[in-house]
């Protein structure tokens, strides 16, 4: 995932929402911009910058800011760092807010008052919109936003975001002119008085102090969250998900493999013989053709990864592995961006910058590659589908269980550098609790749900008809010219500049049992992990000779691979940083190209010692 650099207008005035996490912030953003959003970094640092259009009822433009949830105004992280500079005029390259507008969980008043009264006393005129109001009601608290208004002396307007409950109300509020004025402190000497005690007093007068009834998601936890229990049932949910990704996108998967070869076969016959035909049937067609076919799949595994994230149980998951990561030296709060890192390591290592602790934010990056990504997905779909049987082993499906055991090699690889660091850093050794945040149970909103997977196939697609289609193209050149001298015999290939390439790779390769088309492959997936799939399927399609020639890539494969091979080329796909956009990314959150070229060093070596024993063990076994 590329993050969206564009320049922002900086002229009117600003609207900067702030609020806690978890606050339902970025669903208010999104009611009140609509799709008329930009996104950026903030000068000088890598945290993520939106900015949207918000329209008032009576016309007036305003820009909208949706700044990084914090707790407080003393910061702990990047993140909150960005929010506090923000606020206080000192971002670089941006002003200082017109207006706050301050987002409350009306569910944990306590909680979020106090980063209000902090906002406050900046001298910012502030707005208060009192979110998730419909779930305070039915928790039993009946808040009346009047009586709220008076207290703190500034505008409240109750919303519930998700269902844009509330939002005409907040953008007629910013059309009066006395809104955008700040008002005086509502309580004398606030500044001295301790934000705790003024909190109570506020809940007093309020009469919300009083203890809420067991909640269902407290009833829950004490199933969910039961250090045996809980583990056990999570350990069960990860199975299954990686079950569910094979059982239940074979069909799919075949449907579109055979689209794509009916497909070849159709322009094959509508083109004349020659390099154009050569292009697109072995080019275009078998190489995006073989990475779309892995599209299902790649959806199944977000449409549980998104499930997890919009039940709330994500918190909980991190909450549960906190002893785990504390014994390699790390916290729970490293947890959420190595899940996220499943789906690609960019987001998981860019969402590191809510790790407080400078040494567990930095090991978590170095780690977060050793997650198996959705862009291994189709090598392993590949190679398991090619060489591992349809059967079912104890009532499960082995090829899901093979799957299984891949991503669990990657997490056991990332646990295990994680403890050498904990052994031989100071650091490492040091204890930080965590505290996090659970926000209740909910069942998932279909809209959010559908929009997630919606933006992740068409991210996909943008890479197989952008990168992968350019490289994919640039390698069927390089594997076409300047072709086989007079007499030759062979394929054509092996005469080419690729041929070549792969020969001279194939020596470097050939202890871990790579053969060229698997060396040559490996050239172009540096740029993406799937590339390497349309590589193969490129490369084997101008390979082959006669009826060769039309099969799909599996069955060419399974004849031209010994198990051995195919095991060794799983165990590499393990631990090699095959992207170059992961390292970028790590280049622009540490600030150098120290650690992404110690990454390089250290994964590729991890690599080539996994590959290099696995080889010889299947051979002694012989595999």
């Amino acid at each position: 995932m590329t993050e969206s650099i564009v320049h922002v207008h900086r002229g009117g005035k600003l609207v900067a929402l702030v609020g806690n996490p978890n606050c339902g912030k970025t669903a208010l953003f999104n009611g009140l911009t609509g799709s008329h959003q930009k996104v950026a970094n903030y000068a000088g640092v890598t945290v993520e910058r939106k900015e949207g259009r918000l329209v008032t009822v009576a016309g007036k433009a305003l820009r909208l800011l949706d700044l990084p949830g914090t707790y407080s105004l003393h910061p702990r992280s990047p993140d909150e760092r960005v929010t506090c500079d923000v606020l206080a005029g000192r971002a670089k390259g941006e002003k200082r807010p017109d207006l706050v507008v301050c987002v409350l969980d009306a569910t944990n008043l306590r909680r979020n008052l106090r980063l209000l009264l902090a906002v406050r006393r900046m001298g910012l005129p502030v707005v208060v919109a009192l979110n998730m109001a419909d779930l305070a009601a039915r928790r039993g608290l009946k808040i009346d936003p009047v009586a709220l208004a008076a207290q703190l002396g500034v505008p409240v307007v109750r919303t519930v975001a998700i269902h844009r409950e509330g939002l005409d109300e907040l953008r007629a509020l910013l059309d009066k002119p006395e809104v955008w004025e700040a008002a005086p402190l509502a309580v004398a000497g606030e500044q001295q008085v301790d934000d705790h005690v003024t909190v109570r007093t506020l809940l007093r007068e309020l009469h919300l102090d009083h203890e809420l009834p067991t909640l269902p998601s407290d009833r829950v936890d004490r199933v969910l969250l039961h250090p045996v229990a809980g583990s056990v049932i999570l350990a069960v949910l990860l199975f299954l998900l990686f079950q569910a990704v094979f059982s239940w996108a074979e069909p799919p998967k075949d449907a579109i493999e055979s689209g794509m070869a009916w497909l070849g076969n159709q322009v094959g016959l509508w083109l004349p013989e020659g390099w154009l035909r050569s292009l697109i049937v072995d080019g275009v067609i078998a190489g995006c053709g073989g990475v779309l076919a892995f599209l299902p799949q790649i959806l199944i595994l977000f449409f549980f990864i998104l499930l997890l994230e919009e039940s709330g149980y994500l918190p909980r998951a991190a909450l549960l592995l906190d002893r785990l990561m504390g014994s390699v030296g790390l916290s729970g709060r490293s947890f959420i961006p190595l899940l996220s890192s499943f789906a690609c390591a960019i987001p998981g290592i860019m969402a590191t910058r809510s790790i407080s602790n400078p040494r567990d934010r930095l090991v978590t990056i170095m780690i977060a590659p050793l997650m198996t990504c959705s862009a291994r997905l189709p090598v392993y779909a590949l190679l398991i589908g090619a060489f591992v049987p349809h059967r079912e082993v104890m009532g499960f499906e082995l090829q899901g269980l093979v799957l299984f055991g891949l991503y669990f090699a990657g997490i056991l690889g990332a646990l295990a550098v994680a403890w050498v660091l904990k052994r031989f850093t100071s650091t490492g050794r040091l204890v930080r609790p965590l505290m996090m945040e659970l926000p209740s149970y909910h069942w998932p909103h279909p809209r959010s749900i559908a929009i997630g997977l919606w933006q992740r196939a068409m991210i996909f697609i943008k890479r197989v008809g952008g990168i992968i289609l350019v490289l994919t193209i640039a390698l069927w050149l390089l594997s076409s010219f300047p072709g086989p001298p007079e007499g030759a015999t062979g394929a054509p290939i092996q005469y080419s500049v690729a041929g070549y390439l792969g020969a001279g790779l194939a020596k470097i390769f050939a202890p871990i049992g790579f053969n060229w088309q698997i060396s040559l492959a490996l050239v172009p997936g540096l740029a993406a992990r799937e590339v390497a799939i349309s590589a193969l399927g490129t490369v084997y399609a101008l390979s082959a000779t006669g009826d060769d020639a039309a099969q799909a890539l599996a069955p060419l494969i399974q004849q031209s691979w010994s198990l051995a091979t195919a095991l060794s080329l799983l165990a590499w796909y393990v631990f090699a940083p095959q992207c170059i956009a992961t390292l970028a990314a790590v280049k622009r959150e540490t600030g150098g190209y120290k650690m992404p070229l110690i990454m390089t060093g250290y994964l590729f070596g991890l690599a080539y010692l996994a590959s290099f024993v696995t080889y010889r063990v299947a051979l002694y076994l012989g595999a």
